[in-house]
């Protein structure tokens, strides 16, 4: 965290320059306590306070000012520290070796992650999508099979499985583009509604399939959601699963459940938005697999990820009825909203920072 004012170096105020790096801070103590980075050169950068044996960061203002100040918030134990500087336009540097004594157990420095750390979980992940866009066309050929065939129960019986093959490559959503509008778009923001001929994809089909249209009218639809589906298992390849995103996803696949399943913003008339959020778990805990190696020795409370995900899944999996159905988001009780509303909110609290933690740094 940070925060910036601008103004003069004061006392104890610890200066960066083009050609100094973090000098200024006198007489260091253990304990809590905010860091006030000056900047008093003529461009911005990002200042990190680093473990000089390994390159850990302990603190960091990610965007200080040419003549401002920022405040940097760190728990500060005995050990030797170092500020490291990153601003634009100049080579990184590093200050001197600042050693604070005693025997007082401070905050743990995260070795950054690279971008070539990210390289191979990003293979990891592109494999695990190339593998469930295989299984989303099969799926997605049988749905408009079903359609064109008439048989609207099987349809509305492959509509479920082939969405939440869908719904579990969540931070893939980015890399796909337009398909991704094509393929899983709302009807939220078009001129016609649920009507507009640009509405497409698995939420057009729940729509009709659940509010009495017409094999005739759904063939349609069925076949352009399957030729979509084709469209990007072949362009897939070619795609490149973000590295920034890798760590973000962790967590806006579910911040984004919790705004649109959660609520029943996408229920389009089947009632299983909660299934929909059991696949956004799976989602979630394949991208963690995949990231797991970075993170199991950089994020300490990592565990506690997994009990609050575990926790989710078992408040969902109570709602999936015996014959096959999901309770609807409106048809829960009060007790069982709020548990879940407090199991998502939890889960968010705990995969908020691993965006931080992988972002790729130069180091």
């Amino acid at each position: 965290m940070s925060g910036c004012s601008s103004g003069a170096p004061a006392r104890n105020v610890i200066t960066v320059t083009t050609g100094t790096c973090g000098t200024g801070w006198q007489d260091p103590k253990p304990g809590l306590q905010t860091l006030r980075i000056y900047d008093g050169s003529s461009v911005g950068g990002e200042v990190d306070l680093i473990d000089p044996a390994n390159g850990g960061i302990y603190g960091e203002v990610e965007s200080v000012g040419p003549g401002t100040t920022a405040a940097m918030y760190v728990n500060v134990g005995s050990g030797a520290y170092q500020f490291r500087c990153l601003l634009d336009d100049t080579d990184p540097m590093t200050g001197p070796v600042i050693r604070v004594g005693g025997h007082v157990r401070g905050a743990t420095a995260i070795v950054p992650v690279t971008s070539n750390d990210l390289i191979e979980p990003a293979k990891e992940y592109h494999a695990y999508v190339t593998t469930g866009l295989t299984v989303l066309a099969g799926q997605t050929r049988a749905l408009a099979a079903a359609v064109q065939a008439g048989n609207l129960a099987a349809a509305r019986a492959a509509w479920l499985p082939a969405h939440l093959t869908y719904e579990r490559l969540g931070a893939a959503y980015g890399t796909f583009g337009n398909f991704d509008d094509e393929i899983d778009g709302r009807a939220t923001g078009l001129p016609g509604g649920v009507d507009d001929p640009h509405f497409t994809g698995f939420y057009r089909l729940e729509y009709g399939l659940w509010h009495g249209q017409t094999a005739g009218e759904l063939t349609g639809p069925a076949e352009e959601l399957y030729h979509d589906v084709l469209g990007l298992q072949t362009a897939f390849p070619a795609m490149e699963v973000s590295l920034l995103d890798m760590g973000l996803r962790t967590h806006e696949i579910l911040e984004n459940a919790l705004e649109f399943q959660l609520t029943g913003t996408d229920d389009y008339g089947s009632g299983t938005t909660l299934a929909t959020t059991a696949a956004n778990i799976t989602g979630t805990l394949e991208l963690l697999q995949v990231l797991h190696p970075l993170l199991v020795g950089r994020y300490a409370a990592l565990p506690q990820v997994y009990v609050w995900l575990n926790r989710l899944q078992s408040l969902i999996d109570v709602q999936h009825q015996p014959d096959g159905t999901w309770t609807p988001v409106a048809a829960l009780s009060t007790t069982t909203r709020e548990q879940i509303d407090a199991a998502i909110g939890q889960a968010l609290q705990e995969l908020a920072p691993i965006a931080a933690i992988t972002e790729p740094r130069t180091t």
